[in-house]
């Protein structure tokens, strides 16, 4: 690949991608946009080389969202929302103080976040606007007021409640308000997670049991029952393609990362550490993020859906946890 960038007024990356058996250019463009971004113009650029020599869309100017916290042996651990590059790189602190962080979720739009914090001394769900930074605090029930998951179309959130007894999934329209309660157990209902087409819901329950994966039906408020291997299965994210869903799955006692084929019920293994959790998956599908251990410090890990490619992100303070892979963002 050759290329020239002109810094003006703006910035302007014109590239060419060639292949050099048949000496011709297979990809050429071009991409523009302010000069403070020029670190995501050519995120840009690799994002149309990878799609011309993979055929699937690129994720690199992408962003992700994790929680890092800073151990105080002596008094109260210190949180940070951060903000930052797909490679971990340009962080920017969207919250920090002495109250735990929890869950952040992206908008499907990529222009809000929410994120349960304790600030109020106990947890409530809050969103925020990436560009102005305008916080608006959507529940505080007594209790639990966790996991927040907007809808594919932006107009409603699931989310974890137990103001009235046990943790359930509900529904708020974020519009009007209103708040609709979708399930009715004894057990765990938690960690709801949107099929793209917006139909279903998937969420963690130990309604059998044990924790495993079921899905919830919008229209026949039908449940069922997803994921049966294994005795433990958890905090599913499904894939932009509606069939693979990445979760965290138990076995001999360890916590790994694991793909589920929604069509085939076949699961993957992906990950051989012990204590792997909160994993999130690329906007193209590609790759799942997720929160690891090295040593006593918590950071992030990487692994492609195939297994075949793993590496780590770096983080410049605390241990790292909660991540969250941004939708693809219009420039």
């Amino acid at each position: 690949m050759i290329g020239r960038v002109t810094v003006g007024s703006q910035a302007r990356i014109d590239f060419q991608l060639f292949d050099t058996t048949r000496q011709e250019a297979v990809e050429s463009g071009t991409v523009t946009g302010p000069v403070s971004e020029l670190r995501m113009l050519s995120h840009r650029v690799s994002d149309s080389v990878y799609e011309t020599l993979t055929g699937i869309p690129g994720a690199f100017a992408t962003r992700l969202l994790y929680v890092s916290v800073t151990r105080n042996p002596g008094g109260k651990d210190f949180y940070r929302l951060t903000l930052a590059d797909s490679d971990g790189r340009r962080p920017i602190v969207l919250l920090e103080g002495r109250d735990p962080i929890l869950s952040p979720a992206w908008s499907p739009d990529g222009t809000e976040v929410a994120y349960v914090s304790f600030e109020t001394s106990r947890p409530a769900i809050y969103r925020q606007n990436l560009r102005t930074g305008e916080r608006e605090q959507l529940t505080n029930f007594k209790g639990l007021n966790n996991s927040p998951a907007w809808s594919p179309d932006g107009n409603s959130m699931a989310l974890v409640l137990s103001k009235d007894g046990n943790p359930d999934i509900y529904l708020l329209n974020l519009k009007s308000r209103a708040l609709t309660r979708l399930t009715r157990h004894f057990a765990i209902d938690t960690e709801p997670t949107w099929m793209p087409d917006g139909k279903s819901l998937l969420f963690t329950s130990d309604r059998g049991g044990r924790p495993q994966i079921y899905r919830y039906d919008l229209r026949t408020q039908k449940i069922e029952r997803v994921t049966f291997e294994g005795r433990y299965n958890a905090r599913a994210r499904v894939a932009q393609d509606g069939r693979n869903v990445a979760l965290v799955h138990q076995r001999d006692g360890r916590y790994h990362i694991a793909v589920f084929d929604l069509v085939t019920d076949r699961l993957t293994v992906l990950t051989e550490t012990s204590l792997d959790e909160s994993p999130s998956i690329a906007p193209n599908g590609s790759i799942v993020l997720y929160a690891t251990k090295r040593g006593e410090a918590s950071i992030l890990g990487a692994v492609a859906v195939d297994g075949g490619v793993r590496f780590s992100l770096p983080a410049r303070e605390g241990s790292v946890q909660e991540p969250a892979w941004s939708p693809y963002v219009t420039p």
